[in-house]
């Protein structure tokens, strides 16, 4: 019999997130929204609470608070897309290099996650030359998986790590959530959505088959579970002035219901030492702690990370992540999130 040599584990090199310089403070934009929507949506009064209820203190944005008071249309949302994500990538990628003690021309492969905003040549190609990447890096440009996205982007990087032994993977997720909020089109999504968003970066570097990456956290395989006939519960739809917001209010007690059954077909009897879950608010927290059977409370980075930040989708559960590695827990771990399709995904990460 001919044993071959068993795959390399692709390995986590560093970690590192980044969010604007605008800061929102919660209750300055409940003020700056009730002047503004309260006469355009008459049920605005009867949705406020979710401002204070939302678990969030802060949230950062790409631009200032006043930038929010003129209409906008897909021009001025793209061009302050352009600028403020390729800036937040710049400055993610930036230091998770450093901190894996690489340089952006040793990056071999470049993954970048983005459902916020719409440019081709896509973000690594615009930061390209700012950050030094060779001509030849593979660039895979990822689009459309909102909030389940830094899972599901890792879990991309790491299989291209695991193809490419020695290959150098850099993963960025990036969103710029404030952009799309519309004075044009109130639903109540949209102003849940007001309440809950912001902006900010996570970047990851990868590689496997290297001896001297030893040590390092391993990420395991990526799985995803698709719900059938749950495409109205989250995303995008595409309008003359932007997207507007999908956030269904069902997402909490769907979570409740149904996560746990999904959890078990994708990873059936896996040990978890610390789950590592995307907060998608207040509610969704407490939802995944019911349905995780855990104690109430067990969720305290996320609940720290969403007050710090609020919901930046695709890159939250990487600043959970950092958080989490960076307290030292050690063992299994296993990252979690919900997105558009309407999806679960999840991958195992093993910290020695």
């Amino acid at each position: 019999m001919v044993h071959g040599n068993p795959a390399p584990s692709p390995r986590l090199l560093s970690i590192a997130t980044a969010v604007p310089p605008e800061v929102l403070d919660q209750d300055a934009v409940l003020r700056e929204s009730r002047e503004l929507l309260q006469a355009r949506f008459a049920q605005f009064d009867r949705l406020a609470p979710a401002f204070q209820n939302a678990g969030i203190d802060t949230r950062h944005s790409v631009v200032p608070l006043d930038w929010f008071r003129q209409p906008h249309g897909w021009t001025d949302r793209t061009e302050a897309y352009a600028a403020g994500a390729a800036q937040l990538f710049q400055d993610a990628a930036g230091k998770a290099l450093d901190r894996a003690g690489l340089r952006a021309h040793q990056v071999d492969i470049v993954v970048t996650v983005s459902s916020t905003g719409i440019v081709t040549p896509t973000l690594e190609a615009v930061v390209a030359k700012a950050m030094g990447f060779r001509p030849d890096a593979m660039r895979v440009p990822v689009f459309g998986l909102g909030c389940a996205g830094g899972v599901s982007g890792l879990s991309i990087a790491r299989d291209l790590a695991l193809a490419r032994p020695g290959a150098v993977v850099l993963m960025v997720a990036v969103e710029a959530c404030t952009l799309l909020f519309r004075l044009d089109r109130l639903t109540k999504a949209d102003i849940i959505a007001t309440a809950l968003f912001g902006d900010g970066a996570a970047a990851v570097v990868l590689r496997a088959g290297m001896a001297g990456d030893n040590g390092k956290p391993v990420i395991g395989q990526g799985r995803q579970h698709m719900w059938p006939d749950t495409l109205g519960i989250m995303g995008w739809t595409v309008e003359e002035s932007g997207l507007g917001v999908v956030f269904d209010r069902s997402i909490p007690v769907f979570a409740e219901a149904e996560l746990r059954r999904a959890m078990d077909a994708l990873m059936p009897g896996r040990h978890v030492d610390r789950y590592v879950c995307h907060p998608g608010g207040a509610k969704v927290i407490t939802a995944l702690e019911t349905s995780l059977d855990l104690t109430e409370g067990t969720l305290d980075i996320e609940r720290r990370i969403l007050a710090r930040n609020g919901n930046m989708s695709a890159p939250t559960v990487l600043f959970v992540l950092e958080a989490v590695l960076q307290s030292g827990q050690r063992g299994e771990l296993l990252a979690l999130a919900l997105g558009p399709g309407f999806t679960l995904s999840v991958l195992p990460v093993r910290v020695p």
